[in-house]
Order: structure tokens, then sequence, then C-alpha cells
């Protein structure tokens, strides 16, 4: 079992990275929410990993952090969710929204995520709910202080968050971008539709 891969991330997709170990490349499905923190495109990043095989071929998920995929594995153990769905609640809320969602049962904030109805939100917090822990102290902004800027900025004025942080995570951001910046092209694109 390969628990981390530490490489050169080749290739960013929608919910996908390639890294080069090396010689060899590997797919690594993704919270989207973590695909900002990976940082340029040639540098080094190291995920821990979770592979699953589906249609004999193996699947590989990576987190950015241990925490992160603990939550992914204890999602995947309650009934009717797969690995779509843990992924999809993971990009949606980020670990500490998500962990505040479950230990708080709010049905609507999971529901917000792509494939999660109501019974299967409500599935997950009975499940759950003794078994995550969330610190009121902890961040909700995956992404750090910036990106929970944008998302309180727009959400002001009636975007969701699950919109917000859609159409943030699909921004070309420069490194000379600032704040205003990454709010005005996020409200650019939600828009045009790519929220």
């Amino acid at each position: 079992m390969i628990v981390r891969v530490q490489g050169k991330l080749e290739a960013v997709g929608p919910d996908w990275v390639y890294i080069n170990l090396g010689g060899v490349t590997l797919q690594v499905f993704v919270p989207t929410s973590s695909i900002s923190d990976l940082g340029p495109q040639g540098g080094q990043v190291s995920l821990f990993t979770h592979m699953r095989i589906r249609d004999e071929q193996p699947i590989m998920y990576g987190f950015p952090s241990a925490a992160s995929m603990e939550l992914f594995l204890l999602l995947t153990g309650v009934s009717g969710v797969g690995p779509r769905i843990g992924l999809a609640l993971l990009s949606t809320l980020g670990a500490p929204g998500l962990r505040q969602a479950i230990a708080t049962a709010d049905v609507a904030a999971l529901n917000a995520a792509p494939g999660v109805g109501q019974r299967t939100a409500s599935r997950i917090i009975l499940d759950l709910k003794g078994k995550v822990e969330f610190d009121e102290a902890e961040p909700l902004a995956a992404s750090g202080g910036e990106e929970a800027e944008v998302i309180a900025a727009l959400t002001a004025l009636g975007y969701s968050a699950t919109e917000v942080r859609r159409a943030l995570t699909a921004v070309d951001r420069t490194e000379d971008a600032t704040l205003e910046d990454l709010i005005r092209l996020t409200l650019q694109r939600l828009s045009a539709g790519g929220g």
C-alpha cells in the first residue's frame, strides 16, 4: 500500500494532479480545495495517499494532511458514501468546514456538496458525529486568510460559499495578484456562470 508520495507537480486538472516521482508519473485525485495549496507546477509536493481498486484499475486519492485523509476514510466508511462523494465533501467544505458540519449536525452544509442528498447527509451525521472532533479555533478556510476574505466578500453579495470556492479555484492566479484582483476575477467567473 502506498501511503505517501513526494515528487514534482507536473500537471493540474480540476480534481487531480500528476506527480512525477523520478521517471514515473502518477495521477492522484485530490480535493479541489487543496489544489491551490500545492504550489506552482514544477515545484515539489507531498501528499498522503489512499489507493482503491475500481473496475480492476488502481485509483489513488491524495490529501495535504494525514487528518484530511483520515476524514476521507471515515466518510467512505459510511454506507452509501464512496470516494467521489468523499472528495466532493472535502472539496466543497474543506476539512475544517466538514468537521464543523458533522459536529453541529448541519445537514444543509453537507447538502451543498454535489451528489449529497438529505438522506446521505443525515447518515453521515448519524455515523460520524461522535467520531469527528471540531476545534472552534480552527480556521474554516482551507487555503488561509486570502481565500477566507474572498469568500466572505462574495457571500455578502448573495453567492454561496460553495459557488465562490469553486470559482476561486478556477481563477488563474498570478503571484502579484492582490486581494481585490482575486475578488474581481472570482466575481467575473461567477457572473459568467463559472461558479
